[in-house]
């Protein structure tokens, strides 16, 4: 039977297909005591799945639908020997072992042909974390926690979730084994979560905790922007160095303070000189911000600055970094992409 899609009218199972997940709020540390549940931190997109029948919707985070982007997801769920459920996961897409942001990124694509052969090259799974109606067309959003996970790994045992198109993501009520989640190498995930065992499910509100693996890096400051409608610095522009010895653009950081601005301006402004990245480079525009200038400055390579990050995508940060300080007893050319390598 071929699945089809649910219309965003359509709640066939009782629950709008609009519902909104429950979401976290950030911490620095994981919160310890009894009564925690642990899980990792998925760095995929968040997905509400609904089934019914032959009918099969998947739903983003922001209530958009997702299905004609994962047809292969679609079908396997409208294959599984379930009538219906609603669970809430992560649609994530490994290569060679590990995450990666960017094949999800690259399904967002207005071509159905391009769509279905990634589809076949690059297969989404579906990492499920939590339910909200169960094989029985019962809502359970009001039960605790502890009781919806019980119930998604009965939901696990029936379709067989060894199938590597859908697997339960696993969790700790050990605060030590969470803490090692936290700082493990080799872990690709993008933190932990932290949820009440007694806690019902509430859509749309900031009730869980996440704690993000946040790493740090040594980087050439190879250029700068001054902010909108000032003459002094708005943001840093940060460079490696590639295995051909020429300093890539990676990203920036822009959280400098206040009072440190008019001195690092004029520092800035005398180490001016060109290309200051000679790989690759920024563009015009700036990608992150509109209040900033489209200009960029270029610098002699000569300043190191640490700062933390979370992800990388495609050899550069995805996200802007936190500026921790400067780094004199680094030369620039040790500053290079070995650091962020996964």
């Amino acid at each position: 039977m071929m699945a089809r899609h649910v219309s965003e009218e359509q709640t066939p199972l009782g629950m709008s297909v609009e519902i909104e997940p429950m979401e976290a709020k950030s911490a620095d540390t994981l919160p310890a005591g009894e009564g925690w549940q642990y899980e990792p931190k998925w760095d995929g997109f968040r997905c509400i799945v609904f089934k019914n029948g032959g009918n099969v919707d998947l739903r983003a985070k922001s209530g958009k639908p997702l299905g004609r982007y994962f047809p292969e997801v679609v079908d396997f769920i409208a294959a599984l020997p379930v009538a219906r459920f609603v669970v809430d996961g992560e649609l994530v897409v490994e290569i060679e072992g590990t995450l990666s942001f960017d094949a999800l990124q690259a399904r967002l694509h207005p071509a159905e042909s391009r769509v279905r052969k990634l589809s076949g090259e690059t297969p989404a799974r579906l990492v499920a974390f939590d339910m909200l109606m169960d094989t029985d067309g019962v809502p359970i959003l009001d039960q605790p926690l502890a009781d919806r996970r019980a119930r998604l790994e009965d939901f696990a045992k029936i379709i067989d979730a060894d199938l590597r198109q859908l697997v339960v993501s696993p969790f700790t009520r050990d605060h030590q084994k969470a803490e090692a989640w936290l700082s493990g190498s080799g872990n690709d995930t993008d933190g932990v979560v932290c949820k009440r065992l007694d806690q019902p499910y509430r859509p749309g509100e900031r009730v869980m905790t996440k704690v993000k693996r946040l790493r740090t890096a040594d980087c050439v400051v190879g250029g700068f922007r001054y902010g909108s409608d000032s003459e002094l610095v708005g943001s840093l522009l940060l460079g490696l160095y590639n295995d051909k010895g020429k300093l890539d653009h990676v990203g920036y950081t822009s959280a400098i303070p206040v009072s440190e601005k008019p001195d690092l301006t004029k520092r800035l402004e005398a180490l001016r000189g060109e290309p200051g990245f000679t790989g690759k480079a920024p563009g015009g525009p700036s990608r992150w911000s509109n209040e900033r200038s489209s200009d960029w400055q270029p610098l002699r390579p000569e300043l190191v600055v640490e700062v933390r990050f979370d992800h990388v995508t495609g050899q550069r940060f995805r996200h802007g970094t936190k500026f921790l300080r400067w780094r004199p007893d680094k030369r620039p050319t040790q500053c290079d992409f070995r650091q962020i390598d996964h």
